[in-house]
Parts: structure tokens; C-alpha cells; sequence
């Protein structure tokens, strides 16, 4: 849920979202339309549907009960190497690193000098020094270190004078209190997202996701019917665009779609 969405936020919408779905297979067995209905304000609708895909996977392998073990989370769908090593460590204390983005940036930053804000070793190199230097009590550690480059060693503004170890730190400027601030290089653009009438993609996705959510319970729409919802000056000529993010929602899970063309009808909800 925190994936690219505000804390303050997912603190509402958690408890909520936990009284309707208690466990794992409460979650497996509910119809995948419910799970992306809670999902409302959380964020992309594609995480709902791979944590629903997780706990089906995990009623179906392992008895509704999350394992334990790093290979066997990696598999789940949704999981990386972060949220692996994250509920490796966080839920069953086991005694393993892990990096997102602020201990990445503060290992960098400590064995490394880096050159500008930016700057990082890449991603293997990081995790190998977080497991070399991981202490005993990892669980500690970990958030520590988190917080650490969350809080004092920042991406943009880094507290070098507040630091515990900036006398340790390869990246700190000792006279100043602060990293040498030289220009970060000039990233290479990226590919503008693609949009349709001046509007992104993601945001057509999530309005049609949108008016399923508003449309009586499981009532699948009559794609006329979507297109007024989400596109009020919708013209017969745009058709062909709509259906074409409509069957890239169904390819990824987010809806169910029955008939062709202009006969296509969609939901949330298997029909």
C-alpha cells in the first residue's frame, strides 16, 4: 500500500481495508471486485489485484499461512527482493538486510564518497554491504538505518551536522557539516507517459475503474455506458482508443470484460 502513496493516507485506509479482509484467506476467498473497491485511494489498482492473487496463492500453497522463507515470498505475486527480505525480517525477526531506497542512499553514501545528492552504488553492491555489516539484532538495525537516511541523510537536504556517524561517513564534508554540493548530472529524459486528449493513461485506467466502482454492485457496464461516465463529450470515432485500455485493465486483472466492439461490457466482478 505505501508504494508511491502517502503514509497519512494508507493510515486511514489500512484499518479499513483489515476490518474487511482479516486474513490472508478472507482476502483469497473474496471476489476480486471487492478487493479493488477497498482499494479506493490507495493507489494503482494492479497492486490490489496482485496482493489478491498472493493470498490465493497462499491459501492454495500454504494453507493461508504467509512463509517464512526469502525464496518462497520471491515467488509470490507482487514480491521483490525488498518486501521479501522486509517480512523476512519485520514479521518473523529473522536475520537478514534490507535496502529500499533511504538505506540505499545511506550505505552509498557512508562507504563511498559520492560526488553529488544523487548519486548511488548500484543495487547489488548495497545489498552486499548491508549483509556484511548487519548486526545481530537486525530487526533494530534495519529500521534504524531506515529511518536514519529518512529522517538526517535525506536525498536533497542530508542533517550532516546532526548525523551519528558522520565522522565514519566517506560522503560527509567535514568543514561544512554537508556532502560537497556538486551539480548532480542531467538525467536522461524519460519517455513521456502516454496520454490521450491531454490526459495520462493511468488516469483514463483509474476512471474507468472508477465508475465500475460507482455502478451498482456488480453491474457490469455497457462500454457506451463507461465511455459517457468517464469521457462526458465521447464521440463513436473514439471507441477503438477505449477498448484499447480497456483490454489492457483486463490483461492485467483489474476488470473483467464480456462481448466485442461495440456489444463489450465490463466490470469489476467475473460475470
Amino acid at each position: 500500500m505505501l508504494q508511491q502513496t502517502q503514509t497519512s493516507r494508507i493510515q486511514e485506509k489500512l484499518p479499513l481495508f483489515l476490518k474487511q479482509f482479516p486474513t490472508l484467506r478472507a482476502l483469497a476467498e473474496s471476489p476480486r471486485g471487492d478487493v479493488v473497491r477497498a482499494w479506493q485511494g490507495i493507489g494503482y489498482n494492479n497492486r490490489a489485484v496482485h496482493l489478491h492473487d498472493l493470498a490465493r496463492s497462499v491459501l492454495q500453497n500454504y494453507d493461508g499461512q504467509l512463509p517464512r522463507k526469502i525464496e518462497q515470498l520471491e515467488v509470490l505475486p507482487g514480491i521483490g527482493q525488498y518486501t521479501s527480505h522486509a517480512v523476512a525480517c519485520f514479521a518473523f525477526r529473522q536475520h537478514v538486510p534490507v535496502v529500499d531506497v533511504n538505506i540505499h542512499r545511506v550505505l552509498s553514501r557512508i562507504f563511498w564518497k559520492m560526488k553529488n545528492f544523487s548519486d548511488r552504488q548500484d543495487q547489488a553492491t548495497a545489498w552486499k554491504v548491508a549483509e556484511k555489516v548487519l548486526p545481530e539484532d537486525a530487526y533494530s538495525w534495519n529500521q534504524a538505518v531506515m529511518d536514519l537516511g529518512a529522517v538526517v541523510c535525506t536525498a536533497a537536504k542530508p542533517l550532516c551536522g546532526h548525523c551519528p556517524v558522520k565522522n565514519y561517513c566517506a560522503s560527509a564534508h567535514l568543514e561544512h557539516g554537508s556532502m560537497r554540493r556538486v551539480p548532480a548530472p542531467q538525467s536522461r529524459k524519460r519517455k513521456p507517459e502516454p496520454s490521450y486528449d491531454g490526459i495520462p493513461r493511468r488516469l483514463w485506467r483509474g476512471r474507468i475503474v472508477q465508475a465500475l466502482r460507482n455502478a451498482e454492485r456488480d453491474r457490469p457496464l455497457a462500454v457506451a455506458e463507461l465511455a459517457k461516465a468517464i469521457k462526458p463529450d465521447f464521440r463513436a470515432s473514439e471507441l477503438p482508443w477505449l477498448i484499447r485500455v480497456v483490454d489492457r485493465l483486463a490483461e492485467d486483472g483489474v476488470v473483467y470484460k464480456v462481448g466485442v466492439h461495440k456489444k463489450l461490457r465490463v466490470s469489476l466482478s467475473a460475470e
